[in-house]
């Protein structure tokens, strides 16, 4: 739910592989948030940044999973611990996509694949890496005053998970993230979303093993 927000397209059809990271480094320095956020148009380097982040996550998870690939589920692996203030959202949207999806598994454990931070930021939150493959969402103390903040957490979280943003729909929908202004309650995807991200995670990271 970024200020302006990330607008991205879904997986795209090569996503690479085995490329060796630890991510986790730490965002830049943020800004302090001076007012309300209004209007999610987007822009085109947010697109590419929010990209960015997702394939370096889907990476680390390819090379993870390269080594063990008879699990069932792929498992992401995610750091709170420098998001304390939002360690119960954080564990919560962890829940609401396990309990919606087959395909992938949100954990917290070490040597994780992406790290959550909390901050200001005049952005509000958003998914990012810090130019050399680190991948890391970060939680806007602000917005989440102002919005759902379990909703921030999932809607930021389904990224990591490959869904772009959808402004335009209805609260109903997790990815329309501030588009239905803050009375919207709803952390959960819809069918729609959940169908997208097990596409994605049964389809999608197959296709990276299969790159050289």
């Amino acid at each position: 739910m970024r200020h302006p927000k990330i607008l991205t397209s879904l997986l795209t059809a090569a996503l690479g592989a085995g490329l060796t990271l630890s991510l986790g480094a730490a965002p830049a320095t943020a800004v302090a948030s001076p007012a309300p956020y209004a209007g999610y148009a987007g822009s085109s380097a947010e697109a590419k940044a929010n990209q960015a982040f997702f394939d370096a996550v889907m990476k680390s998870v390819a090379k993870k999973r390269a080594a063990a690939p008879g699990a069932a589920a792929v498992t992401v692996v995610y750091s709170a611990a420098n998001a304390p203030s939002f360690r119960t959202q954080i564990s919560r949207s962890a829940q609401i996509w396990n309990g919606s999806v087959v395909n992938v598994r949100l954990v917290e454990g070490s040597n994780p694949d992406f790290t959550y931070y909390e901050g200001n930021d005049s952005r509000g939150s958003y998914a990012s890496t810090d130019g050399h493959g680190n991948g890391y969402i970060f939680l806007d103390y602000r917005q989440n005053q102002q919005y759902n903040s379990t909703r921030v957490t999932a809607h930021e979280t389904g990224h990591v998970l490959g869904l772009p943003d959808h402004y335009s729909g209805p609260c109903s929908e997790l990815m329309s993230g501030g588009g239905p202004g803050t009375s919207c309650q709803n952390a959960y995807p819809n069918a729609q979303e959940r169908s997208r991200v097990d596409q994605l995670w049964r389809y999608g990271l197959a296709s990276a093993f299969k790159t050289p």
